[in-house]
């Protein structure tokens, strides 16, 4: 093994293989899905999955997560949700950075969330709005529709949620 391979910034690389790993399955997934809905399925149409229950949509988003601001229009509306969404994807990247080593569920969230929001900045960039295509239907209700980076987020923070609450710590039986 060569000094530069033993030396203080050697485990620094591998210490993100993981993150990486998922951060990058997570926007490559997330692409393809778009790509192939843009296409199969037409702008506004509806490919039933399970009647009742489960669409294919293609729909666009202008607007953030869940559809907010979807419906306002002001000037220049793409470029700031764009830049919005990039500091804030900045800033998420910051602070996983900084999580030590043994934090790994925290790591793990972050990761999905940091996946997630580059797969949509990526439509929002090249697109002017993200492509949603997963319909939810409960009783005549539909969720908002959604994607492969919508769905990594949102199992982000459900993963940051349950770190925050310890469930990844094992409880000490010494009392």
């Amino acid at each position: 093994m060569t000094a530069a391979a033993t030396g203080p910034g050697a485990a620094a690389p591998r210490r993100f293989v993981l993150e990486a790993s998922i951060v990058a399955g997570i926007v490559v997934c997330d692409q393809l899905t778009k790509l192939l809905v843009r296409m199969e399925i037409p702008l506004h149409d509806s490919v039933p999955v399970i009647p009742g229950l489960l669409n294919l949509v293609h729909v666009r988003n202008t607007g953030a997560a869940f559809g907010f601001l979807n419906a306002v229009e002001f000037p220049y509306k793409a470029p700031v949700v764009a830049l919005t969404a990039t500091v804030a994807l900045v800033a998420i990247a910051v602070y996983a950075a900084r999580l030590s080593s043994h934090e790994r569920l925290a790591r793990i969230g972050l990761a999905l969330v940091l996946g997630g929001a580059v797969g949509n900045l990526i439509d929002r960039l090249t697109l002017g709005s993200v492509v949603d295509f997963v319909d939810v239907v409960l009783g005549g209700w539909h969720f908002w529709a959604f994607n492969v980076a919508d769905s990594a987020i949102t199992l982000g923070v459900a993963a940051m949620l349950a770190d925050m609450i310890g469930l990844d710590r094992h409880a000490s039986s010494t009392v």
